[in-house]
């Protein structure tokens, strides 16, 4: 059993992300298979939660650095440790690259990117039909892979509540 749980502020950031990763995920599925009169709508909400998911993870790379993460339990074996380690790397490295690259294929196409219409963000490149496509197809790839790792993610904490109930799920869920 893990002996403390995460801070609340850890828990509130974990699931805020959480739904707004998935949401966007399955939005941004459904947006490239779709010309229907609700698309245009949808890649303006995309984009303004874009820009929420990137600001959550820079304060939630912060709180990291002042909240305490409860152990893994002592006899989980090796390679699973450095497996959630990987994973929880990973994680962060696409809450990065997901909203980045974004940006940056929008930016390449010469469209503005802004916060519900509110802040309108700078464009980080010059319009450039090549480089919209490099990054449309980076934005691509990293969404296939943070599903991956998403799946992955999900099971084990599903595993640890589950399967091994020793306290790594409810950690994150009631901080014990």
């Amino acid at each position: 059993m893990t002996s403390i749980g995460h801070s609340l502020s850890t828990r509130l950031l974990h699931w805020a992300m959480a739904f707004i990763i998935i949401s966007m995920l399955c939005l941004g599925s459904s947006m490239i298979q779709s010309l229907d009169t609700w698309q245009m709508e949808a890649v303006k909400l995309h984009k303004s939660f874009g820009i929420v998911a990137l600001i959550l993870v820079i304060v939630r790379l912060f709180n990291k650095l002042i909240s305490k993460s409860p152990p893994l339990p002592n006899d989980l074996p090796k390679w699973q440790k450095f497996a959630a380690h990987v994973t929880h790397f990973s994680l962060y490295a696409l809450m990065l690259a997901m909203p980045i690259s974004g940006w940056l294929m929008q930016s390449a196409d010469g469209r503005e990117v802004s916060l519900f219409n509110l802040i309108t963000l700078p464009q980080l490149i010059h319009a450039d039909i090549k480089m919209y496509s490099l990054f449309r197809e980076i934005h691509g790839y990293v969404a296939s892979l943070f599903f991956l790792i998403l799946f992955m993610h999900i099971g084990a904490a599903l595993y640890h509540g589950l399967v091994r109930r020793d306290g790594v799920l409810s950690s994150m869920t009631s901080g014990k």
